[in-house]
Protein backbone atom coordinates (compact mmCIF):
# COMPACT_ATOMS: atom_id res chain seq x y z
CA UNK A 1 0.00 0.00 0.00
CA UNK A 2 1.84 3.45 -1.13
CA UNK A 3 -0.31 5.84 1.45
CA UNK A 4 1.38 9.24 1.59
CA UNK A 5 -0.82 9.33 5.20
CA UNK A 6 -3.37 12.05 5.73
CA UNK A 7 -3.25 15.29 5.25
CA UNK A 8 -4.73 18.22 7.67
CA UNK A 9 -6.97 20.45 5.93
CA UNK A 10 -9.34 21.32 8.63
CA UNK A 11 -11.58 19.46 10.60
CA UNK A 12 -15.31 20.02 9.46
CA UNK A 13 -17.62 22.04 11.24
CA UNK A 14 -19.74 20.17 14.34
CA UNK A 15 -22.44 22.25 12.94
CA UNK A 16 -22.51 21.66 9.44
CA UNK A 17 -20.13 19.00 7.15
CA UNK A 18 -20.29 21.50 4.06
CA UNK A 19 -17.68 23.69 5.64
CA UNK A 20 -13.93 22.76 6.92
CA UNK A 21 -12.09 24.90 9.51
CA UNK A 22 -8.85 25.63 8.13
CA UNK A 23 -8.08 28.40 10.96
CA UNK A 24 -9.03 29.77 14.26
CA UNK A 25 -8.34 33.00 15.49
CA UNK A 26 -6.51 33.45 18.46
CA UNK A 27 -6.20 37.16 18.86
CA UNK A 28 -6.28 41.08 17.47
CA UNK A 29 -2.78 41.74 15.98
CA UNK A 30 -1.31 44.87 14.91
CA UNK A 31 -3.50 47.96 15.25
CA UNK A 32 -5.56 48.22 11.79
CA UNK A 33 -7.66 44.71 12.46
CA UNK A 34 -5.45 42.24 11.44
CA UNK A 35 -5.67 39.01 13.66
CA UNK A 36 -3.33 36.10 14.28
CA UNK A 37 -4.68 32.82 14.17
CA UNK A 38 -3.63 28.60 14.52
CA UNK A 39 -3.33 27.22 11.34
CA UNK A 40 -5.29 23.89 10.89
CA UNK A 41 -4.32 23.63 7.31
CA UNK A 42 -1.11 21.90 5.56
CA UNK A 43 -1.81 23.64 2.48
CA UNK A 44 -1.21 27.30 3.79
CA UNK A 45 0.17 28.57 0.45
CA UNK A 46 -3.77 28.40 -0.70
CA UNK A 47 -4.31 31.58 1.49
CA UNK A 48 -2.86 33.45 -1.40
CA UNK A 49 -5.72 32.53 -3.76
CA UNK A 50 -8.41 32.13 -1.35
CA UNK A 51 -10.20 35.39 -0.96
CA UNK A 52 -13.59 34.12 0.24
CA UNK A 53 -13.51 33.00 3.36
CA UNK A 54 -16.41 32.21 6.39
CA UNK A 55 -15.90 32.93 10.28
CA UNK A 56 -18.13 30.70 12.34
CA UNK A 57 -18.62 32.07 15.82
CA UNK A 58 -18.61 30.37 19.09
CA UNK A 59 -23.01 30.54 18.67
CA UNK A 60 -22.79 28.63 15.39
CA UNK A 61 -23.72 31.47 12.79
CA UNK A 62 -21.38 31.87 9.36
CA UNK A 63 -20.75 34.99 8.01
CA UNK A 64 -18.64 35.33 4.90
CA UNK A 65 -15.50 37.15 4.99
CA UNK A 66 -12.69 39.12 2.29
CA UNK A 67 -9.58 38.28 2.93
CA UNK A 68 -7.55 41.35 2.03
CA UNK A 69 -4.06 40.00 2.89
CA UNK A 70 -2.13 37.57 4.72
CA UNK A 71 1.26 37.03 6.11
CA UNK A 72 3.21 34.54 8.80
CA UNK A 73 4.66 35.66 11.86
CA UNK A 74 5.69 32.55 14.48
CA UNK A 75 4.03 29.51 13.34
CA UNK A 76 0.45 31.20 12.47
CA UNK A 77 -0.95 33.00 9.90
CA UNK A 78 -1.98 37.05 10.55
CA UNK A 79 -5.46 38.01 8.64
CA UNK A 80 -6.01 41.17 7.26
CA UNK A 81 -10.21 41.23 6.63
CA UNK A 82 -12.38 44.03 4.86
CA UNK A 83 -14.30 45.93 6.98
CA UNK A 84 -12.46 44.75 9.93
CA UNK A 85 -10.03 47.98 10.41
CA UNK A 86 -9.64 48.35 14.32
CA UNK A 87 -8.27 46.60 17.41
CA UNK A 88 -11.95 46.64 18.59
CA UNK A 89 -13.41 44.76 14.99
CA UNK A 90 -10.71 42.23 15.52
CA UNK A 91 -11.26 41.58 19.22
CA UNK A 92 -15.09 40.25 18.37
CA UNK A 93 -13.79 37.43 16.09
CA UNK A 94 -11.44 36.17 18.75
CA UNK A 95 -12.23 32.24 19.15
CA UNK A 96 -14.03 32.34 15.56
CA UNK A 97 -13.07 29.42 13.08
CA UNK A 98 -11.69 30.43 9.49
CA UNK A 99 -13.76 28.03 7.22
CA UNK A 100 -13.49 26.79 3.63
CA UNK A 101 -16.83 25.53 1.57
CA UNK A 102 -15.63 21.58 1.38
CA UNK A 103 -16.35 21.45 -2.43
CA UNK A 104 -13.08 24.10 -1.97
CA UNK A 105 -10.21 22.20 -0.17
CA UNK A 106 -7.37 21.14 -1.44
CA UNK A 107 -7.14 18.38 -4.02
CA UNK A 108 -4.70 15.41 -2.73
CA UNK A 109 -2.43 12.95 -4.43
CA UNK A 110 -3.76 9.88 -4.64
CA UNK A 111 -4.01 7.50 -1.57
CA UNK A 112 -3.32 10.61 0.66
CA UNK A 113 -6.54 11.63 3.09
CA UNK A 114 -7.69 13.99 5.26
CA UNK A 115 -7.53 13.73 9.03
CA UNK A 116 -10.87 14.46 8.84
CA UNK A 117 -11.88 11.78 7.22
CA UNK A 118 -10.03 9.59 9.22
CA UNK A 119 -11.61 10.70 12.43
CA UNK A 120 -14.70 9.02 13.57
CA UNK A 121 -13.72 6.25 11.62
CA UNK A 122 -14.18 2.62 13.27
CA UNK A 123 -10.76 0.73 13.94
CA UNK A 124 -10.22 -3.06 13.89
CA UNK A 125 -7.70 -5.26 14.61
CA UNK A 126 -7.26 -8.35 12.72
CA UNK A 127 -11.59 -8.67 12.95
CA UNK A 128 -11.88 -7.19 16.23
CA UNK A 129 -13.30 -3.63 16.97
CA UNK A 130 -11.23 -1.72 19.58
CA UNK A 131 -12.66 1.69 18.93
CA UNK A 132 -13.27 4.86 16.91
CA UNK A 133 -10.65 7.52 15.77
CA UNK A 134 -10.72 10.86 18.14
CA UNK A 135 -7.94 12.57 17.01
CA UNK A 136 -4.54 12.21 14.53
CA UNK A 137 -1.09 13.08 16.21
CA UNK A 138 1.92 13.94 14.47
CA UNK A 139 5.20 14.12 15.71
CA UNK A 140 9.18 13.46 14.97
CA UNK A 141 7.97 9.38 14.16
CA UNK A 142 7.78 8.16 10.38
CA UNK A 143 4.08 7.63 10.70
CA UNK A 144 1.21 9.73 12.30
CA UNK A 145 -1.06 8.17 15.44
CA UNK A 146 -4.20 7.24 15.62
CA UNK A 147 -5.71 8.33 18.72
CA UNK A 148 -8.49 5.51 19.14
CA UNK A 149 -10.75 5.32 22.14
CA UNK A 150 -11.98 2.46 23.16
CA UNK A 151 -12.62 0.92 26.33
CA UNK A 152 -9.41 2.75 27.00
CA UNK A 153 -7.34 5.35 24.57
CA UNK A 154 -4.89 3.48 22.33
CA UNK A 155 -2.62 4.83 19.65
CA UNK A 156 -1.56 2.97 16.68
CA UNK A 157 0.61 4.29 14.07
CA UNK A 158 -1.17 4.51 10.64
CA UNK A 159 1.73 3.03 8.61
CA UNK A 160 1.55 0.91 5.69
CA UNK A 161 2.69 -1.94 7.64
CA UNK A 162 -0.07 -2.53 9.55
CA UNK A 163 -2.82 -1.04 7.49
CA UNK A 164 -5.21 -3.69 5.54
CA UNK A 165 -8.04 -1.57 4.43
CA UNK A 166 -9.56 2.36 4.88
CA UNK A 167 -12.71 2.63 4.21
CA UNK A 168 -13.38 6.20 4.38
CA UNK A 169 -17.09 5.76 3.38
CA UNK A 170 -18.13 3.34 5.69
CA UNK A 171 -16.03 4.95 8.65
CA UNK A 172 -13.94 2.09 9.28
CA UNK A 173 -10.19 1.20 8.90
CA UNK A 174 -8.85 -2.16 9.35
CA UNK A 175 -5.55 -2.99 10.82
CA UNK A 176 -3.12 -6.01 11.68
CA UNK A 177 -1.55 -4.01 14.58
CA UNK A 178 1.94 -5.88 16.41
CA UNK A 179 1.45 -7.89 18.77
CA UNK A 180 1.40 -6.59 22.13
CA UNK A 181 0.47 -2.94 20.94
CA UNK A 182 -3.19 -2.98 23.03
CA UNK A 183 -1.84 -4.32 26.01
CA UNK A 184 0.35 -1.17 26.46
CA UNK A 185 -0.89 1.18 29.22
CA UNK A 186 -0.69 4.71 27.60
CA UNK A 187 -1.51 6.69 30.83
CA UNK A 188 1.11 5.69 32.65
CA UNK A 189 3.29 8.18 34.80
CA UNK A 190 7.14 8.48 35.23
CA UNK A 191 8.27 7.08 38.92
CA UNK A 192 10.19 10.65 40.36
CA UNK A 193 10.81 8.71 44.02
Amino acid sequence: MNNPGPANEGKPSPAQDEFVTIARVRKPQGRKGEVAAVLFTDFPERFATRKRLFALDKDGERRPLELEEHWFHKGQVVLKFKGVDSITDAEKLAGWEIQVPLKERAVLEEGALYVSELIGCLVYDRGKEIGAVRDVQFGAGEAPLLVIQGAKEFLAPLAAEYIEKILTEQKRIEMKLPDGLLTLDTSAGIDEG
